[in-house]
C-alpha cells in the first residue's frame, strides 16, 4: 500500500515537472527551461529595454542622415535621400539573412550580442569620420547659388560606406533577433502567456517609441548643436548599453535551440516536389497524400497541420510514386521528391500570406518620404517654439511618437479588453483589420502632406523667398504645420506595423516563427528600395516637363514639385488599400490546433 502511494506521489511530481517545462526552450546551460524560473513578462522587460536603447541610437539617424549626407558630405538632396533609403533597405533586408542564421546556426541570443558588437563598431567608425577633417570634404555651403563644393574622394567615400553598412548589418541582426527572442519568453499554448505575448508586442512598440522620443529630441539636438561626431558618439554609447542590458538577463531567459532544419528550405522543397510531380493526377481523397505516422512520442516533437482545400497544385508535392515508398525500417522518402501534408500546408500558409505582405510595402514607401523630404521641408520653415528655443526639423516625428507613448498603453489596457468582450478575439480586433486601418491612414497622411506643401510653397512665393537659404532664412510659416502629416502617420504606424508583426508571428509555421518576424522588416526594405527607384523614375519622367529639371531635382526644395509627388503617393496608397481589402477578405486564418489521427490529416 505504501509503495502504491509512493508511486502515485512520484508520478504526480513528474507530471508537475513536465507542466513546468517549456517545450523547445532551454536555459543558458542547455537544461530544459522552467516556467517559474525562466522567461515571462518580467524577463521580457530586459528585451524591451534593449529595443528602446537600439531605437534611441538609430532613429535620429533615420530622420537626420539626409542632412549629414547633404550638408557635411556634399551629396545632392535626391542622392542623399536615396543613400538613406538604400541604407535602410539593406538593413531591413539583411534581417532575413541574419534571422535564418540565428535559427539554424548561431542562436538568437548569441546573434543579439554579435549584432550589438557590429553596430557599435559601425557607429564608432562614423564618429571617427565625423570628427577627423581628413576623412571628410572641406566645409562648404551647398545652398549658396553657384557654389562649387568639393565632393568626397574615393578613400573617404569607402570609409563612409564601410561604416554605414557595418551599422546596417548590426542593426539588421538586432531587428531580426530581439523581437523573436522576446516572444520566446512566452508559451503561446498557455492561454495566460498567449495574452502576455500580445501585450509584449504592444510593449515593443511602446519601448521603440520611448527610445525614439529621446533620440528625436536629445540625439538630434546634439547632432545639430554640438556636431555629428558627438551625435554618433551618443548613439555608440546607447548600443553598447543596450548590449549589456540584454546580456544581463542570460540566466533568466528561455533560449531557443538553433535547429539545422530550415523552414525556408522546407518551403522550397514543396515547390520543387510539386514541379516534379506536376503530371501526376491528384487523388480524390486527400487522406491518400503522404504524411508520416503520428505516435505519442512524435506528437511532441513534430508539427502536424490538417489538409485544406486551397492551392491544390501544391498538393502534388505530397503524391507518392511507387518508387518513393520505403519499407518501415528504412528512412523517409527524399523531401525534394515527396513532402509531408504538414509541410505542404505550411507552404500554403506562406503563399496565402504573400499578398498581405505585398500590400504593406507601399506604406513604407510613404514613411521613407517623411524621413527624407519632410525633414528638408522643415529646414525651410520657422522652427521657433519660444524666443530662445528652436525645434530641429528632424525632431518633428516626436509629435506622433509622444502621442503613441500615451495611446499604446491605452489601446492595450483599455481598448483591447473592451473590444475583446464584443468580438471574442484575444487581440480585440483581427490582425488584418488592424493592418487595414493603418493603410488607409497612410493614404490620408500623404494627402495632408501634399496640401501642406502647397501652402508652404505659396508662402515662399508670396514673400519672394523661393531662393531663400534653408535654416538661415526661414519662411514665415511654423514648422508645426508639418505635424499633421506626422501625427496621422504615427497612428497608422501603431495599427499597421504592430498588426503585421503579430500577424506574421501568429500565422507562420512553427519552423518559421522567428524568421516570420522579419517579414515585416523585409517589406520595409522593399519599401525603401522602391522609394529610391521611384524618386529616380519620377525625376526621369518629369525631367523635360518642369523648369526645375524634375519634380524632385536639385537642392532647392522651393523650386521642385514635392506636392505633386506627395499627391501621387496618396493616390497610390489608396489604390493599395482597395487591393488589400480584396486580398484580406479572401485570406483564411490557419488552424491553430490541428487534429490528426493515424498519421492522416482530418478535414
Amino acid at each position: 500500500m505504501e509503495n502504491h502511494v509512493d508511486r502515485n506521489v512520484e508520478w504526480m511530481q513528474q507530471e508537475e515537472e513536465k507542466a513546468e517545462l517549456v517545450d523547445g526552450k532551454v536555459d543558458w546551460r542547455g537544461r530544459k527551461a522552467l516556467k517559474h524560473k525562466h522567461g515571462g513578462m518580467q524577463v521580457s522587460l530586459l528585451v524591451l529595454a534593449a529595443c528602446a536603447m537600439e531605437n534611441l541610437a538609430t532613429l535620429s539617424l533615420a530622420v537626420n542622415l539626409v542632412s549629414y549626407f547633404n550638408g557635411i558630405m556634399h551629396y545632392e538632396l535626391a542622392d542623399a535621400a536615396n543613400m538613406l533609403t538604400d541604407y535602410m533597405g539593406v538593413s531591413y533586408m539583411l534581417s532575413i539573412v541574419v534571422a535564418v542564421l540565428a535559427d539554424t546556426w548561431i542562436g538568437r541570443y548569441k546573434c543579439v550580442l554579435i549584432s550589438g558588437f557590429f553596430e557599435s563598431l559601425g557607429l564608432a567608425l562614423l564618429t571617427i569620420q565625423a570628427h577627423m577633417g581628413s576623412l571628410k570634404p572641406p566645409i562648404c555651403n551647398l545652398y549658396v547659388k553657384d557654389a562649387h563644393c568639393e565632393k568626397l574622394n574615393g578613400k573617404q567615400e569607402a570609409f563612409l560606406f564601410i561604416s554605414l553598412y557595418l551599422l546596417a548589418f548590426g542593426s539588421a541582426g538586432l531587428k531580426a533577433s530581439l523581437p523573436s527572442h522576446g516572444a520566446d519568453q512566452f508559451d503561446e499554448r498557455d492561454p495566460k502567456e498567449a495574452m502576455q505575448m500580445s501585450s509584449f508586442f504592444n510593449g515593443l512598440l511602446l519601448a521603440i517609441c520611448i527610445g525614439g522620443a529621446i533620440s528625436l529630441t536629445f540625439n538630434v539636438y546634439v547632432q545639430d548643436h554640438y556636431g555629428w561626431d558627438w551625435g554618433f558618439g551618443v548613439s555608440t554609447i546607447a548600443i553598447v548599453l543596450a548590449t549589456f542590458i540584454f546580456a544581463f538577463g542570460l540566466p533568466l531567459y528561455r533560449i531557443h535551440v538553433a535547429d539545422t532544419k530550415n523552414g525556408i528550405i522546407e518551403i522550397i522543397q514543396v515547390y520543387i516536389a510539386a514541379i516534379r510531380n506536376r503530371n501526376l493526377p491528384l487523388p480524390a481523397d486527400p487522406m491518400e497524400l503522404y504524411e508520416i505516422e503520428q505516435d505519442k512520442e512524435a506528437s511532441v516533437e513534430i508539427e502536424y497541420q490538417p489538409h485544406r482545400d486551397i492551392f491544390r497544385f501544391l498538393d502534388k508535392a505530397a503524391i507518392q510514386r511507387k518508387s518513393d515508398v520505403k519499407p518501415e525500417n528504412q528512412e523517409t522518402p527524399n523531401p525534394w521528391k515527396v513532402c509531408r501534408v504538414t509541410q505542404v500546408e505550411n507552404a500554403k500558409i506562406i503563399l496565402s500570406m504573400l499578398p498581405i505582405f505585398c500590400c504593406s510595402i507601399i506604406m513604407t514607401l510613404c514613411l521613407a518620404q517623411l524621413q527624407t523630404f519632410s525633414v528638408q521641408q522643415g529646414t525651410t520653415m520657422d522652427t521657433r517654439i519660444t524666443n530662445h528655443f528652436n525645434i530641429p526639423p528632424a525632431s518633428l516625428p516626436i509629435i506622433p511618437v509622444a502621442f503613441l507613448i500615451i495611446i499604446v498603453p491605452f489601446y492595450d489596457r483599455i481598448c483591447v479588453p473592451f473590444l475583446r468582450k464584443f468580438t471574442g478575439i484575444s487581440t480585440g480586433i483581427t490582425h488584418l483589420q488592424r493592418i487595414g486601418v493603418g493603410l488607409i491612414l497612410s493614404s490620408i497622411s500623404m494627402a495632408i502632406a501634399a496640401i501642406i506643401e502647397v501652402k508652404r510653397k505659396g508662402v515662399a512665393r508670396e514673400h519672394n523667398m523661393l531662393d531663400a537659404l534653408p535654416v538661415k532664412q526661414p519662411l514665415p510659416l511654423s514648422i508645426f504645420w508639418l505635424s499633421f502629416q506626422y501625427f496621422i502617420f504615427g497612428i497608422a504606424d501603431m495599427f499597421t506595423y504592430v498588426g503585421l508583426l503579430e500577424f506574421f508571428y501568429s500565422e507562420a509555421p512553427k519552423g518559421l516563427k522567428s524568421t516570420s518576424t522579419c517579414f515585416l522588416w523585409c517589406s520595409m526594405a522593399l519599401g525603401y528600395f522602391l522609394s529610391s527607384i521611384l524618386v529616380q523614375a519620377v525625376n526621369g519622367a518629369t525631367k523635360n516637363i518642369t523648369a526645375s529639371g524634375g519634380w524632385l531635382a536639385g537642392n532647392n526644395i522651393n523650386r521642385n514639385h514635392l506636392n505633386l509627388f506627395y499627391l501621387f503617393l496618396s493616390i497610390l496608397s489608396l489604390i493599395n488599400f482597395f487591393v488589400y481589402l480584396f486580398v484580406s477578405k479572401r485570406y483564411k486564418y490557419r488552424p491553430q490546433y490541428p487534429a490528426v489521427t493515424g498519421g492522416k490529416s482530418e478535414e
